[in-house]
């Protein structure tokens, strides 16, 4: 055990016993405290989202605020599972031979590792499409995107990452304990076939993908708003949209700078294979960037409102002393009154009683007319 090789363990795998220096007490403490504050923060971010989906039902924000209820519930299950599962080997000392001898620990937390971490990306980027076609494509997506098939999109991108979490354990590959005896993922050390390699690349590539996604259509949404809001006479509305934008771009934001040092890392010894650079230290701050993911998202929710906005709008006016485009109200956007005006102009009631209109505008000019003859 004190010798220089690498340890092995039956069912475990083969890591290194250079492991890296984390304070057991620290370590405990500050899993605990990020745990809570994650569990606490996201709990409240579902209670403002629910409250607002009742409001938003019926109308076009009710897609985006199921999108946004699964991220939130998805980083809650995360703090709640991965959490509770690091707390309990810190706890533990790290003592992975006494309490994992048959793997499988080891191997739910590298499955949660790699779902919790994939599928928020994944709901980030769906719904920077979904609101990139309620901006370019109203009615397409008041006809299309109901609350059923936002369901259903949830449920597919969460059986995509339940599928990519468990693809190693399909292929009879065992997930890995890494150098900091900590965590467990995708082997990084001791790489021996292409396979080891492609779990890697696949993690960073879908990550990667999933933030290019984001970047495009909130760049294109962004654009789009900018575009109509200075062509259009009016002041009012739309500012749903922008709301909604501004979380979006929060959202993108947060994702891109605690998860692209874990995803490039992830990529380079991926490629590099045993001749990678990366220590263990870099992992595992990199692994540490990437938790707090779950932690901000939340709060783009709860700082990100209409109401917040709102007060900082008037904080910036009155600091900047300029005269600024007057918020008046948080009203519906013009797009979602043209649907409405479309919607009713085109449904069986309204047409009937415009043809009754015109009934009884044709009978008014036959008795003026009747009427002037007889004159």
């Amino acid at each position: 055990m004190n010798s220089s090789k690498p340890l092995a363990l039956a069912g475990i795998g083969i890591f290194s016993n250079s492991t890296c220096p984390t304070e057991k007490k620290i370590s405990v403490f500050f899993s605990v405290i990020f745990m809570t504050v994650g569990i606490l923060s996201n709990s409240l971010a579902i209670a403002i989202l629910m409250k607002a989906y009742q409001r938003f039902r019926q109308k076009s924000k009710a897609s985006f605020l199921l999108f946004a209820s699964g991220l939130v519930i998805t980083d809650l299950l995360g703090h709640l599972i991965t959490g509770t599962i690091a707390v309990f080997v810190y706890a533990s000392d790290k003592d992975w031979i006494r309490f994992n001898q048959s793997n499988v620990l080891c191997s739910v937390f590298g499955i949660c590792m790699v779902f919790f971490g994939l599928c928020p990306l994944f709901l980030g980027s769906v719904m920077a499409v979904e609101r990139c076609i309620g901006v370019t494509k109203p009615i397409f997506h008041s006809t299309k995107m109901t609350s059923k098939h936002v369901k259903i999109m949830l449920s597919m991108v969460c059986l995509f990452a339940i599928f990519i979490a468990l693809l190693p354990i399909l292929r009879l590959r065992s997930y890995q304990i890494q150098a900091s005896r900590t965590w467990c993922f995708y082997k990084t050390e001791h790489i021996e076939d292409w396979e080891d390699r492609f779990y890697l690349l696949l993690f960073s590539f879908l990550g990667l993908l999933a933030l290019g996604i984001s970047f495009l259509c909130n760049a294109v949404t962004g654009i789009t708003l900018l575009r109509v809001k200075f062509k259009s006479q009016h002041r009012q509305g739309r500012s749903h949209h922008f709301e909604m934008i501004i979380q979006l771009l929060a959202i993108m934001c947060v994702s891109c700078i605690c998860w692209s040092p874990f995803l490039v890392t992830m990529a380079n010894i991926g490629i590099n294979e045993n001749h990678s650079q990366e220590s263990c230290e870099t992992i595992l701050f990199a692994l540490r960037m990437a938790t707090w993911n779950q932690i901000l998202d939340p709060w783009v929710y709860i700082l990100l409102r209409k109401a917040v906005l709102r007060k900082l709008y008037k904080i910036a006016r009155r600091f900047c002393g300029v005269h600024l485009i007057n918020l008046h109200t948080w009203e519906l956007s013009s797009i979602k009154n043209s649907l409405k005006v479309a919607a009713v102009s085109d449904s069986p009631v309204s047409f009937k009683q415009t043809n009754q209109h015109s009934v009884q505008q044709c009978n008014k000019l036959k008795y003026g007319e009747m009427n002037s003859s007889q004159i």
